[in-house]
C-alpha cells in the first residue's frame, strides 16, 4: 500500500494538474502563473517555491510523461511462447498505456505545445522515439529467432504501434474523443496483430 503524500507533495501535484488543466483550455502562452495558483488553491508564492518559472512546470509536465511511459515496458521476447500470444499480451499492454486518462492530458498538452513551439518539446520527442525502439528490440529479436521472416523491424515497429494510435491515441488527443471501451481495444489489438501476422509470420 502506498504512504499518503505529504502536504508539500500534494500541493506540487496539485500545481502540476491544473498546470495541465490550464495548458489544455487556454495554451502555454496565455497561461499564467496567476491562474495555475487560483485552480490549484494555492499561493503564487507555493508556486514559485515549486517551480521557479512557467517553463519549469511544462518541464516537469514533459517529466511526467516520460516517466509513465517509461513505467510501461514491453515484456521481453521469449523464443519459448507462441509468437500470436507474445504479440497479443505486447500490445495490450501498450494499448492501457496509451488509454490512461492521465498519460493523455499529459500527452495532449505536450503535442499541442510542440506545435506552437517545437524546440519546447523537442526533447522530448527524441526521448519518446528511443522509448519505442523497444517494440524494435523485440522484433529483431523474433526475427532473429526466426519466427519473423517478411518484416523489418523499423518498419514492423511503426505499423504496429502506429494502428494502435490511430483508433487510440490520435483521436483522443486531437479531436477529445474519449478512450476505448474494453471490447473495442481487444478488437483493436486482436486485428492488428493478425493482420501483421498475415504480412509476416
Amino acid at each position: 500500500m502506498n504512504a499518503p503524500l505529504k502536504l508539500t507533495d500534494r500541493k506540487r501535484q496539485a500545481i502540476v494538474d491544473a498546470a495541465i488543466a490550464q495548458f489544455r483550455s487556454t495554451g502555454f502562452e496565455s497561461t499564467s502563473m496567476d491562474k495555475i495558483a487560483a485552480s490549484a488553491g494555492v499561493s503564487k508564492r507555493t508556486v514559485y517555491n515549486h517551480f521557479p518559472s512557467k517553463d519549469e512546470l511544462f518541464a516537469q509536465i514533459l517529466h511526467e510523461l516520460w516517466t509513465s511511459i517509461a513505467s510501461m515496458p514491453p515484456p521481453p521476447y521469449d523464443p519459448a511462447k507462441p509468437l500470436r500470444e507474445q504479440l497479443l499480451d505486447l500490445l495490450s499492454k501498450k494499448m492501457a498505456g496509451l488509454q490512461d486518462g492521465y498519460f493523455l492530458d499529459l500527452a495532449r498538452v505536450a503535442i499541442a505545445e510542440a506545435i506552437h513551439s517545437p524546440e519546447r518539446a523537442q526533447e522530448m520527442v527524441a526521448r519518446l522515439s528511443v522509448k519505442e525502439e523497444a517494440v524494435t528490440t523485440w522484433l529483431r529479436a523474433a526475427q532473429a529467432d526466426g519466427k519473423l521472416t517478411r518484416a523489418d523491424p523499423v518498419l514492423a515497429s511503426q505499423m504496429l504501434q502506429g494502428n494502435l494510435k490511430t483508433f487510440a491515441f490520435w483521436p483522443q488527443v486531437t479531436l477529445n474523443q474519449p478512450p476505448l471501451d474494453e471490447k473495442t481495444q481487444r478488437q483493436v489489438v486482436e486485428t492488428t496483430v493478425e493482420m501483421f501476422l498475415a504480412y509476416a509470420g
